[in-house]
């Protein structure tokens, strides 16, 4: 297994320490797991490119990585009321959606890689979420807390647009696997 497919599962392996960490309430702990977790997306990435060691687990299983670590702060923000239940219902069904063309795709012997609109949806919710997580950090010791965590609803929010756009992008670029 290359490094790129490494860091891809350890983001995997660090999601349970990040729960662990947010329902404990320790939320400078879940705060540097979260956003370390979310840093080896970025350099799985980068480290794939350069080193052109791009593989089809990659490309399934970094998605996924990043799906699982996000919709975990997100599940854990609603159970706390720090966000609604529409928005994770529109987040979800946008990847339900694209699972579906990955799956029907697949059985053709086709990848269908995230595309750019994609990749800016994951790292505004990725940002968002650090964002949000910075403010309850913190919320206890500083009047500005709120604030850091407002800026990083606000972002949160930007994502779920970026959400519904990179969905409507996804399946109008790859309409031809309806037609299997």
């Amino acid at each position: 297994m290359n490094l790129p497919n490494k860091l891809t599962v350890l983001r995997m392996i660090m999601v349970p320490f990040f729960i662990a960490a947010f329902m404990s309430e320790n939320y400078l702990i879940a705060l540097v797991i979260f956003a370390a977790a979310s840093l080896t997306d970025l350099f799985d990435g980068q480290i794939a490119r350069k080193y052109n060691l791009i593989t089809n687990f990659g490309k399934i299983m970094d998605p996924l990585a990043d799906k699982i670590l996000v919709y975990s702060a997100l599940c854990l923000f609603l159970e706390g009321g720090l966000i609604t239940g529409w928005m994770l219902i529109i987040i979800l069904a946008r990847e339900f959606i694209v699972a579906g063309m990955r799956t029907v795709a697949a059985s053709e012997g086709r990848v269908l890689a995230a595309d750019m609109s994609g990749k800016i949806k994951t790292v505004l919710q990725m940002v968002g979420v650090t964002i949000m997580i910075l403010g309850l950090a913190f919320s206890e010791q500083y009047d500005f807390a709120l604030l850091i965590y407002d800026i990083g609803y606000y972002i949160f929010l930007a994502s779920l647009l970026a959400t519904v756009y990179s969905g409507f992008e996804y399946v109008i670029k790859n309409k031809d696997v309806f037609s299997v």
